[in-house]
């Protein structure tokens, strides 16, 4: 038996070792990734202009290798958009990615990045639920992550994963930037639910 099992850790090692060489892992297994950490908390951002009369803001808030955040908010609903300026950011499509329900976001944006290089962003954003009220009477909100790609390329919601319905949502979230942003076709590719879909997603994806 022991033998055999030895055979097989040897065997297995050498296959691993040919995939390696002939480039037949996956990008991922190859590279490595990192995480780094913005702030997008109004103390930390620049609000452009004064507050329109319907009470919509936009702010801009700096991110990683030269990158700014825009943060558009109306009607009690956000839109995060990234580019090398204000200008940039606001004409990709993830500056158009409304939420129907009530939604706000988190202050905290996760960039996911390769050789140094960001790709990608996750978010944590709170949807407000109609359908489930507190004692007095305003929407519960429920949590779900966002992954968006970055430049080059359009910049736009690659993936949704649902915050109560899954433990790891952080590390869905991760894998999901990893394997799925730098390749997805804003437009063309469908936004993709990582993990259980739940209630937050349903909502989010109506």
């Amino acid at each position: 038996m022991k033998r055999v099992s030895h055979r097989r850790l040897t065997v297995s090692a050498a296959m691993t070792l040919f995939a390696a060489a002939f480039g037949l892992m996956s990008p991922a297994n190859a590279q490595t990734f990192s995480s780094s950490y913005t702030s997008t908390a109004p103390k930390d951002c620049h609000t452009v202009g004064k507050p329109e009369s319907d009470g919509s803001t936009t702010q801009v808030c700096p991110g990683k290798s030269g990158l700014v955040i825009l943060i558009s908010e109306a009607d009690l609903r956000e839109t995060v958009s990234v580019g090398r300026n204000r200008e940039a950011a606001a004409t990709e499509p993830a500056a158009e990615a409304w939420f129907g329900p009530f939604n706000s976001t988190g202050h905290t944006v996760e960039w996911r990045a390769v050789g140094g290089r960001p790709f990608a962003i996750i978010q944590r954003w709170l949807i407000a639920d109609n359908n489930d009220l507190d004692k007095s009477g305003s929407p519960i909100t429920k949590p779900m992550l966002a992954v968006t790609r970055l430049p080059p390329g359009p910049v736009c919601h690659v993936a949704y994963i649902d915050g109560q319905a899954n433990r790891n949502a952080n590390e869905f979230a991760r894998q999901a930037a990893d394997e799925f942003a730098r390749d997805f076709k804003c437009g063309k590719d469908e936004v993709k639910v990582i993990g259980e879909r739940g209630r937050a997603v349903e909502l989010a994806k109506r």
